[in-house]
């Protein structure tokens, strides 16, 4: 009987639903679940120094996981899926293909366009010419995924 009595003692029951409840967030998704394992756990703690009402205990437990989500969650996420500090510099990326050199793969039309090769991956290419396939052509510019090309 002295273990059934030990085993319901308000700081363990809590410590064992903010267990479950962290279980179940590894299993779920939406990071939501975890903070009232953590209002759990802090009640739990609470418990273990004080002696205090299931009202209290209950009032604790919304409080902590409430304030927990709100204050937290938008940071977490942000770790666990990783910041996008901000927006990629375009100036930097344009550095890598302007003046750069590519080979024609497919003839190339003014407003239709064509491939080119450059790094050993195809690219749509655009110029205001006619591009023969087979010639080298430098790169004077790049919109999304396109390259603007010029015959030299």
């Amino acid at each position: 009987m002295d273990a059934i009595r030990d085993f319901l003692k308000p700081e363990l029951i809590w410590f064992l639903v903010g267990l479950v409840l962290l279980v179940l967030e590894l299993v779920t998704p939406g990071l939501i679940i975890g903070f009232f394992g953590i209002g759990a756990w802090i009640v739990g703690i609470v418990c273990l120094t004080t002696e205090i009402s299931t009202n209290t205990q209950l009032l604790i437990f919304i409080a902590a996981s409430v304030l927990s989500l709100l204050l937290l969650r938008k940071w977490l996420k942000g770790v666990f899926l990783g910041h996008a500090g901000s927006k990629q510099d375009l100036t930097h990326d344009l550095e890598e293909f302007i003046g750069q050199r590519a080979v024609v793969k497919e003839k190339i039309v003014p407003k239709l366009g064509g491939k080119v090769e450059f790094h050993g991956s195809n690219w749509e290419a655009r110029a205001d010419e006619q591009i023969e396939q087979g010639t080298v052509v430098e790169i004077i510019g790049k919109e999304n995924i396109t390259l603007k090309v010029k015959a030299i």
